[in-house]
């Protein structure tokens, strides 16, 4: 199947959209990473994966995904709306009382596409792993797919639970890093340098890849390359480079758009750099 990247560069545009009205609407949220992960969303939901927005929660005969960043839960959002888990007038609800589309992913309410609560740093690789291993031990072919941030490779479970993944040769599982280079705080080479990612996961027996993520035909080619390294005795990480605030002038490449909410003026100023393709909610 080939890609249609028109088609792609449209939903991101829409998914763009959706992240700065969400976060606007209620003056609360995560715009930076959601933008800059936009891509990454779009190619994975709309292309890479197989799966029923018949929401199983035990993914059986269907691809996996794990969200472990899951501050960026405006991009998760948006995504499974406009991929047809649940309608798109739910995005009218993001963070308000009694929604189903909490600031950080939650599992009680039921939402369709959400597998794990995320919010608490260095928990996606490993329930991850555990999905990945169940599906090898079930004779499952399908693959799990996990998104982690960068300043959260500052966490010590993220390294158990990649010793854990080549030890068992857990060959089924694609991890992706969104190299931003930066953190709530601030540049992550300030704040706790992560060093030679490549090297690390190296060293503890993975295949690894790189890519720029906000870049619609390499970073498919790169997951696909991903796919085809799966199931030959190591897991597969992706070191995906992106820009923070992607797609939005005055959020790019900065923290300081991690977690605030832009004003008036400057939401018109985001909508006016980003074209309304599929309707806004």
């Amino acid at each position: 199947m080939q890609a249609d990247l028109d088609n792609l560069q449209k939903i991101c545009s829409q998914t763009r959209r959706d992240i700065v009205r969400m976060v606007h609407a209620v003056q609360s949220g995560h715009p930076g990473g959601s933008l800059g992960c936009t891509e990454y969303f779009v190619c994975l939901y709309h292309y890479i994966m197989s799966y029923d927005t018949l929401f199983n929660m035990d993914g059986s005969n269907e691809d996996m995904f794990f969200l472990s960043n899951g501050h960026i839960s405006p991009v998760f959002y948006s995504t499974l709306a406009r991929a047809g888990f649940f309608e798109i007038s739910e995005l009218k609800t993001f963070r308000k009382i009694g929604s189903r589309l909490q600031g950080h992913p939650a599992t009680e309410e039921g939402l369709p596409g959400v597998r794990i609560a995320s919010g608490s740093l260095g928990q996606g690789l490993s329930a991850a792993s555990g999905a990945a291993l169940a599906k090898k031990i079930n004779g499952d072919d399908k693959h799990v797919f996990v998104l982690m941030g960068d300043g959260e490779q500052q966490e010590g479970q993220i390294w158990e639970a990649a010793m854990f993944a080549a030890h068992n040769k857990i060959d089924n599982l694609i991890a992706t890093i969104d190299y931003n280079g930066q953190q709530i705080d601030g540049k992550t080479d300030d704040v706790n340098s992560l060093g030679n990612l490549t090297e690390k996961y190296l060293s503890f027996g993975w295949e690894v890849l790189s890519c720029d993520g906000n870049d619609l035909p390499g970073l498919i080619e790169t997951l696909e390359e991903a796919k085809s390294r799966s199931r030959k005795g190591k897991p597969i990480l992706i070191l995906m480079k992106t820009e923070m605030g992607k797609g939005v002038d005055f959020m790019e490449g900065t923290h300081k758009w991690h977690g605030i909410a832009p004003n008036d003026e400057q939401l018109e100023t985001a909508l006016s750099q980003l074209e309304e393709t599929l309707g806004d909610y």
